[in-house]
């Protein structure tokens, strides 16, 4: 297939990208490389992109809508995953998340509907939850108890979404990311952070008194979830892809300690505005309907990122 990704450069668009080239499908990618993090990060999984048979890359906005609509001509499939992620991050800057997610996410599924592109498979979140208490989180729960701007943008992606499908018959797959992490990860997130700081030094900012549960979802299962997603193209869905094990946060940490090889000194602190004290997917849905199975625990996915991390950074 002829597959335009948005968010190319990112860290899930980067490994989804990967897998799709591998099994022969062309991969038009479109990002503007923000410097919402490290852009050197993104410039560093372009580059291993660049290099690969069937990929092409187009530096632009979805915000600007003759690049979505010149990008998009002639495609298969949209996989839409540009967007600004995280909850603490849109705490201070509101106006980017509404812009880029609202009215970018809107320029990319009006255009898969004026183009009649087959299918359109868009990123979701777990933060969609919100406040909910009830765990795991399956995708008949109440969506309407938001906790942060980000998540009250990914669930009016949904309802945009459901409303095209229904106006127009637009095919769309939702897919509610929990926690994703592995190599090439985002500096933003946790186990990068956490890495980041044993390894030079530096003690850790554990949030939450480090009493937080989370889904933690290897990245190479999170491709191939999406992977099936863009083939099986239903008319409108949403899944959940989570690993489906519930993980202590402390845990977490000291599977970060032993593959460091060090002990970190950590700093607690309260939530932060935001943030869910516990997060775990029911993905029967997704194993019924898409054949997603997740294999990585945190026992084999944490090493793995801290010995990409130790090369990436020459530690």
């Amino acid at each position: 297939m002829k597959i335009l990704l948005t968010g190319a450069a990112g860290f899930i668009g980067y490994h989804t990208a990967v897998k799709l080239l591998e099994r022969g499908d062309e991969v038009i990618g479109l990002d503007n490389v923000s410097n919402y993090y490290d852009p050197t990060l993104k410039e560093a999984r372009l580059k291993l992109l660049q290099g690969k048979k069937g990929f092409s890359f187009i530096r632009g906005d979805i915000l600007d809508r003759a690049t979505v609509a010149k990008a998009m001509k002639g495609v298969d499939r949209v996989l839409h995953l540009a967007a600004l992620a995280g909850v603490r991050y849109a705490f201070e800057h509101p106006d980017e998340y509404i812009a880029i997610n609202i009215t970018g996410f809107f320029h990319v599924l009006d255009e898969v509907r004026k183009q009649k592109i087959p299918g359109l498979i868009y990123a979701s979140s777990s933060s969609v939850y919100g406040g909910n208490t009830k765990l795991p989180s399956s995708e008949e729960d109440r969506t309407d108890n938001q906790l942060s701007l980000y998540g009250q943008n990914k669930k009016d992606n949904e309802l945009m979404a459901h409303t095209y499908h229904s106006l127009y018959g637009t095919n769309v797959t939702g897919l509610r990311f929990f926690t994703v992490y592995g190599p090439y990860g985002r500096p933003d997130m946790a186990l990068f952070l956490f890495t980041d700081a044993l390894l030079h030094g530096r003690p850790l900012t554990v949030y939450g008194e480090g009493k937080m549960q989370r889904d933690f979802t290897y990245v190479d299962d999170i491709a191939d979830g999406i992977i099936a997603a863009i083939d099986k193209n239903y008319p409108e869905e949403v899944f959940n892809l989570g690993c489906g094990r519930q993980e202590e946060l402390m845990e977490y940490i000291a599977m970060v300690e032993k593959s460091c090889g060090k002990e970190a000194k950590k700093e607690f602190h309260p939530m932060q505005p935001g943030d869910t004290r516990a997060s775990l997917a029911d993905i029967s849905k997704a194993k019924k309907m898409l054949g997603f199975q997740p294999k990585t625990t945190i026992r084999e996915g944490v090493p793995k990122f801290v010995s990409w991390y130790r090369k990436y950074y020459g530690l």
